[in-house]
């Protein structure tokens, strides 16, 4: 026989109130773990953080900071990230205008071939994640499945940051 609802409980109280509770916390815990991930396959992990930057920027003609933190001006930034197989580079370049990110390109040369699949999938969505937000809000953890990418990504923008500071 198939029941198509649940038996219920004949207690009730504080226990159940309190098993409730602690379910929906739980639950309001994971949405805030989620990133901005639109893809379910993300990289693979290895849990090493290690990575270098190197940044070289140009400053708008007016020199302006735009009323921000951040002089106006088109920023380039290296940043690396570790993978299973290989220690990778990408290249970040941001545009500011007002500390808001305007414009924003992505290059890398991918040392595996896993790797250029998942930084091409980072290339292809980094603008719709980051293009019109303020430089100091941004936090991408994963971008189209790819997780391993943002960390390089992510020192990149502190190294653009660091030498657009106004």
């Amino acid at each position: 026989m198939i029941h198509t609802t649940a038996p219920r409980s004949r207690r009730s109280g504080p226990l159940k109130i309190g098993v409730a509770v602690a379910g929906i916390a739980g639950a309001l815990a994971l949405v805030g773990c989620s990133g901005t991930a639109t893809d379910t396959a993300p990289e693979a992990d290895t849990g090493s953080d290690d990575g270098a930057t190197t940044a070289t920027g140009s400053a708008g003609d007016t020199g302006s900071t735009g009323g921000g933190t951040y002089v106006d001006g088109t920023y380039t930034a290296d940043g690396t990230y570790a993978t299973p197989e290989s220690v990778e580079t990408i290249s970040v370049t941001v545009t500011l205008e007002g500390d808001v990110i305007t414009d924003v390109e992505v290059s890398g040369d991918p040392q595996k071939q896993e790797s250029a699949q998942y930084q091409g999938q980072f290339i292809g969505g980094i603008a719709d994640v980051v293009v019109g937000e303020d430089i100091d809000q941004i936090s991408v953890s994963r971008v189209a499945g790819s997780s391993l990418t943002s960390g390089g990504f992510t020192r990149a923008i502190e190294a653009i940051k660091a030498e657009a500071a106004a």
